[in-house]
């Protein structure tokens, strides 16, 4: 059974969908200005978490991801190039899908882009002004807010405070708190005809009008970062069940926590943005991956570079141990110790699922990992032969995991594999040279392998080579 925090009801509720087993999810995707940095990262991965566990339990699910190309940072940063605001936005629109292959997030169905949404976007404000949720200005169209009852419920916000966050002045609104639905504009910019004049739309309304298209006037999860619950949702959620009267507009609200760097949340102005393409010239995307299951997807995190490395030796203890497996000879038969083995990989394995089931805690589904792992390596310093059915059984652990974290390597068995032979015969020459006494040159091997991701292990049983997760 999944269990889901819901931020509208501000509880952890048995999640369950609509209809049948069909889920229809929907997470609010970049403005696509600039690059994308390691707070988008955090939240399009805790959502990759949630899809891939989502399809773990068997629900067929549709993710669909908006793509803001209508925006002034857009228009301003085109602007600043000498470019047309949309081949701006379509430039770093396909960098953020090369990051997210990079970041292996392969989950999302469909990528709508607002700008190809414009009737869509015009048809929901005339039926919000049909049914009196709307008004017209000298300066475009508002929604009004007091018409919504229950505006201010998702974000917990009182009355007095909606007008005080990122909504903009405007003179012309009967209230601080309304916000634009459709903001007339000269016709030297970007912009649509409309029965209210030349112009574009706001942020809100286009996640909204892209919802209804695809899914209807109800969807059973939405997710975003935890700043966007005001007042893109709350807007959001106002502007959907005005218009089609059905309620709740989603099932689940789904929200990430913050990420800050230095104590403070990523800025220009504070100089401390760190785009995704940073991070992966000096770790691997599972590095990242593991770094961010380390916490809560709720929760709060701090990004920190020695934290992150810390994440990366983390990892690569598991990675070591899973491929110190796939190289031991495997027997047919089974002892005592390997049956017993086998049913604490199954337990190991269920508090794993169980902890990702109660409200996706990554966190509690590592500590069931990493006592997996400990549990495997205290087996392998036993033995050098090891069990097929201990192997099949770590086997399916590891691909489970994989499944749903993606925090393994494709290509690392692959790798171990292909070098197997010729890493063995370098030891075999670093041993000889040992006995021999060229001490020197038998260190000159050692840590020319370890440059090269290959650490080196003196046992009592010989030496032993472990090969480290790249970093691409």
């Amino acid at each position: 059974m999944l269990r889901l925090y819901n931020s509208l009801t501000r509880r952890v509720e048995e999640f369950r969908p609509s209809r049948s087993n069909r889920v229809k999810m929907y997470v609010c995707g970049p403005t696509v200005y600039d690059y994308s940095h390691v707070g988008h990262a955090r939240t399009y991965i805790s959502y990759d978490f949630l899809a891939r566990l989502l399809r773990l339990h068997g629900y067929s699910l549709f993710y669909l991801m908006n793509i803001t190309d209508v925006d002034d940072k857009i228009i301003q940063r085109a602007a600043e190039r000498g470019m047309d605001p949309l081949e701006h936005a379509r430039e770093f629109e396909r960098y953020f899908m090369e990051d997210l292959r990079e970041l292996k997030i392969g989950s999302i169905n469909l990528f709508a882009r607002a700008s190809e949404h414009i009737d869509e976007i015009i048809a929901v404000i005339e039926e919000l002004l049909r049914k009196g949720f709307a008004y017209v200005t000298e300066t475009g169209v508002y929604f009004d807010t007091a018409a919504f009852g229950p505006y201010g419920e998702l974000s917990g916000r009182e009355p007095e405070e909606l007008s005080v966050h990122r909504i903009e002045p405007d003179p012309t609104k009967k209230r601080p708190q309304d916000f634009a639905l459709w903001k007339r504009r000269p016709v030297d910019e970007l912009g649509w005809d409309s029965p209210w004049g030349y112009g574009r739309p706001g942020w809100h309304i286009e996640d909204t009008a892209i919802i209804l298209t695809y899914f209807g006037p109800q969807l059973d999860i939405h997710g975003g970062a935890i700043e966007l619950i005001f007042p893109h949702h709350e807007a959001e959620r106002a502007q959907a069940e005005a218009y089609s009267g059905v309620s709740p507009f989603s099932r689940f609200w789904v929200h990430t926590g913050l990420l800050t760097v230095g104590g403070e949340k990523m800025s220009k102005s504070l100089g401390n943005i760190i785009t995704i393409r940073e991070v992966l010239r000096r770790f691997s995307a599972e590095d990242l991956r593991y770094f961010y299951a380390m916490s809560h997807y709720r929760s709060p995190v701090e990004f920190d570079w020695e934290r992150l490395e810390v994440a990366s030796r983390a990892l690569e203890g598991v990675l070591n141990v899973f491929e110190e497996l796939r190289r031991r000879d495997v027997a047919d038969e089974d002892s005592e110790e390997d049956r017993t083995l086998v049913e604490q990989l199954r337990s190991h394995r269920d508090s794993f699922v169980s902890s990702l089931q109660d409200d996706l805690n990554t966190p509690e589904a590592l500590a069931s990992l990493h006592a997996a792992t400990r549990t495997l390596s205290r087996y392998l310093e036993s033995r050098d032969e090891i069990s097929r059915t201990v192997l099949v059984e770590a086997e399916g652990f590891r691909s489970l995991v994989d499944g749903v974290l993606g925090v393994f390597p494709e290509d690392l068995g692959h790798r171990a594999r292909l070098l197997e032979g010729v890493l063995d015969l370098l030891l075999d020459v670093r041993e000889r040279l040992r006995r021999e006494k060229k001490y020197e040159m038998a260190d000159a091997i050692r840590s020319g392998l370890a440059m090269l991701g290959v650490s080196v292990e003196d046992t009592s049983r010989g030496p032993r080579w472990r090969l480290r997760a790249s970093r691409g």
